[in-house]
């Protein structure tokens, strides 16, 4: 039965520990609950525990590792660094240098060859298949040299085990022993332990699958990478995937006021704390402008699936097109106005308060009037 299985390509390693930790988790779980009668502070404490390590690990992979390590949105104070590298090293996803040498190879190459985790080939590998088999090569770390220079990095990416055994998986057990005894310690083990690195490694991992498969493509249809506000809500934000892969560099990715990212808020309250800084957005109108051209995009898609041509209503094709160059020359005023404003900043003498006041105001009066043409393509779907 099992004479021509590929053994060999097993990453034997990673697949026992995968294997493992699911069945202690899926199989202690109930268990714990069943065999032991909690008292109602018990409760409390575990779950609290529980929620605690699965938010501390999973913004330290979405802050830490992905936004500030690997696409270098903002930078950050050691403290913070140091944080998300014993907390990220705690979710058991490897070290920040390998996941980010992963994360950037998914970037440059995604939906193709050299993609760790392409879509294209299924569901499954996406999600976790690409870790359990070794059917490509393994990707070279020579995107990464900017992190090697990163001593915390590489501190972390020598110890990365023996941090993430302590962190998750020695402590807490300690503390459910020093407030409840044994029963506390081995249920500190299997929900704050166990049950949260499968919780937490599903949620990064469902990005790489479901949040290329499920979901709105707004800004950009040439990749798989759609939004799911869903999604979002289980992984502090990372969940708006095509506005990340259209916008890799800005540190939100819920750019929506509206839109779910703690990721983004905790960022921009440590940037005023003065933790964080240099905090990289995508300007206002380059978003306007790909949400245009996408909806022009998926405009001529629908046309030419209703079989529309040159035959079609003139008029109706005149006032399309010139709404759609009134959009372009709007979001061309805007990126001049910007221009000239980096450009006078430049001269920080020649600039007056009062010119950049009124070039400010400029700016937005602009972008009020894209977003009142913004329905006109709405329409026009």
């Amino acid at each position: 039965m099992f004479n021509n299985f590929p053994f060999h390509r097993v990453n034997w390693k990673t697949s026992l520990f995968l294997i493992f930790t699911t069945l202690f988790a899926l199989v202690g779980t109930p268990w714990y609950f069943l065999a032991f009668e909690l008292t109602t502070q018990e409760l409390i404490f575990q779950l609290s525990w529980f929620f605690f390590f699965c938010v501390a690990t999973i913004m330290s992979i979405t802050l830490g590792y992905h936004r500030l390590f690997s696409h270098l949105s903002f930078k950050a104070k050691w403290p913070v660094r140091l944080a998300t590298l014993v907390f990220g090293a705690a979710s058991f996803e490897n070290s920040c240098l390998s996941w980010a040498s992963d994360h950037r190879h998914h970037h440059k190459n995604c939906d193709h060859d050299g993609d760790p985790y392409d879509i294209s080939r299924g569901f499954f590998y996406a999600h976790v298949g690409w870790l359990l088999f070794k059917l490509d090569p393994m990707p070279l770390q020579n995107n990464v040299n900017d992190l090697k220079k990163d001593k915390l990095v590489m501190w972390q990416n020598k110890w990365v085990h023996l941090i993430g055994l302590i962190v998750g998986l020695v402590i807490p057990p300690i503390v459910g022993y020093l407030f409840f005894g044994a029963q506390g310690a081995l249920g500190m083990l299997i929900l704050t332990g166990f049950l949260r690195i499968v919780v937490v490694m599903h949620c990064t991992f469902f990005i790489n699958s479901l949040c290329h498969t499920i979901g709105k493509r707004p800004y950009n249809s040439d990749n798989s990478a759609r939004d799911s506000g869903i999604m979002a809500v289980f992984t502090c934000g990372e969940g708006y995937h095509n506005y990340h892969h259209s916008f890799q560099h800005d540190y939100r990715n819920g750019v929506k006021p509206w839109q779910f990212d703690p990721t983004k808020w905790m960022i921009w309250i440590l940037s005023k704390l003065g933790l964080a800084s240099n905090l990289r957005r995508v300007p206002q109108e380059k978003i306007l402008l790909a949400e245009m051209r996408e909806a022009q995009r998926l405009i001529e898609k629908k046309r030419e699936n209703a079989g529309l041509n040159q035959d079609a209503p003139q008029e109706a094709c005149a006032a399309r097109q010139r709404a759609e160059e009134v959009l372009e020359g709007f979001a061309s005023t805007i990126s001049d106005l910007y221009a000239t404003v980096e450009k006078s900043l430049a001269d920080k003498a020649a600039l007056s308060k009062a010119k950049l006041t009124e070039i400010e105001g400029d700016i937005h009066s602009v972008v009020r009037k894209i977003s009142q043409f913004k329905p006109v393509l709405a329409k026009a779907k």
